[in-house]
């Protein structure tokens, strides 16, 4: 590596560049993480960007940004958003998951700051033209036993607290490694906190939410109790090989509307990442093949044309209520468009909703023949 003088250095950072890596790169790239970065490893996970620091031609940093993490309390906390709302927005977060500076620290003591502040600017706009879809805030994980997390500092993140100090080993198991690391963050959009915690996003944004709905976090006998409430409607569905019965049907599409599924296609969706033992709960049926299988999003639709849809909202209202009374405090207006439910001249079906703010769930639902 090329040797530099401190004293040229404000001449110097002026002529670093940053640009996106290209795919030729990627092996040296990934061997440069993995000889010199203190984890030795160049995995990444999800949707990655690497991006590559140049000082007349010679690479003096780079930099790789990738999926946030899942699950972190402190970042939670700063966001102040629902376990809903982080399912559904986390994508808008971006984890700075390496960055290795080249040279000798003491050559050029803001050149990290310098190549990782330049990254920062242009990170949004790389990740919707390479993924979809714009990123609000950027986290990273400082080990303060090595480094003291100053460049991160003079590149306005902010220190928010220390992980919890453990590492996945496989998909549901975490390992307590003891070596818990400071978490830093920083909104790359103007009051990104604020938009991430709103019960709606802006119109730029809503749209990268629509189909990801959030986590069911209600336990087994809760999901029974409001089967139970559905199998004393009047049953509509009848027939030789029906595999769904009515109150199975009515209880997923119950549950997947509070983690905001807003059509029958997302219903599907969402019931497909329910828990064997979720959709036991729910009254699904094993199949031949021994499992339990959520509905389809025709299924959904041919229940819901023969249904009552008040006695449906009042089921779910008296279930919700005992689920956690407190929840009626805070009522909000709202409405909806439920996409598919074609009625009165193929026009879909808009909703007057309940919305409780503490659970950020619906209680009731009115339907309406045109807006005022």
């Amino acid at each position: 590596m090329k040797k530099y003088s401190f004293a040229d250095e404000p001449k110097l950072l002026k002529r670093v560049t940053v640009r996106l890596m290209l795919d030729a790169e990627k092996p040296r790239f990934d061997m440069l993480l993995k000889t010199k970065h203190y984890l030795a490893s160049a995995h990444m996970a999800g949707q990655t960007l690497r991006y590559v620091a140049e000082l007349d031609g010679e690479w003096v940093a780079i930099a790789s940004f990738s999926a946030a993490a899942l699950h972190l309390k402190a970042r939670e906390q700063w966001i102040g958003w629902s376990a809903r709302q982080r399912a559904r927005r986390l994508g808008l977060i971006v984890n700075n998951s390496r960055y290795l500076v080249l040279p000798d620290r003491q050559q050029l003591p803001n050149l990290a700051s310098r190549a990782l502040g330049m990254c920062l600017r242009r990170i949004s706009r790389d990740w919707q033209d390479k993924w979809g879809h714009p990123v609000l805030a950027v986290e990273s994980f400082v080990d303060e036993t090595r480094y003291r997390g100053i460049c991160y500092k003079a590149c306005g993140f902010e220190a928010v607290g220390e992980t919890a100090g453990y590492s996945r080993s496989s998909r549901d198991f975490y390992e307590k490694h003891g070596a818990p690391k400071q978490l830093y963050l920083r909104e790359l959009r103007k009051s990104a906190r604020s938009i991430l915690s709103q019960p709606k996003l802006p119109k730029d944004l809503a749209q990268h939410e629509k189909n990801i709905a959030g986590p069911c976090s209600l336990r087994a006998p809760s999901l029974g109790n409001l089967v139970d409430r559905f199998r004393q409607l009047k049953r509509t569905r009848r027939g030789h090989g029906m595999q769904h019965s009515q109150s199975f049907v009515m209880a997923c599409a119950s549950v997947t509307v509070m983690m905001g599924s807003d059509g029958y296609k997302a219903m599907e969706d969402t019931c497909k990442k329910f828990t064997q033992r979720q959709l036991k709960a729910l009254g699904s049926k094993r199949q031949e093949d021994g499992k339990y299988h959520a509905p389809s999003s025709s299924t959904f639709f041919r229940v819901f044309t023969k249904i009552d849809v008040k006695t449906f909202d009042d089921i779910i209202a008296g279930w919700l209520s005992e689920q956690d009374i407190s929840c009626l405090e805070r009522i909000a207006i709202d409405g909806k468009v439920l996409c598919g439910s074609n009625r009165e001249k193929s026009k879909p079906l808009q909703l007057l909703s309940a919305v409780t703010h503490r659970l950020r769930v619906t209680l009731a639902q009115q339907p309406i023949k045109k807006k005022q």
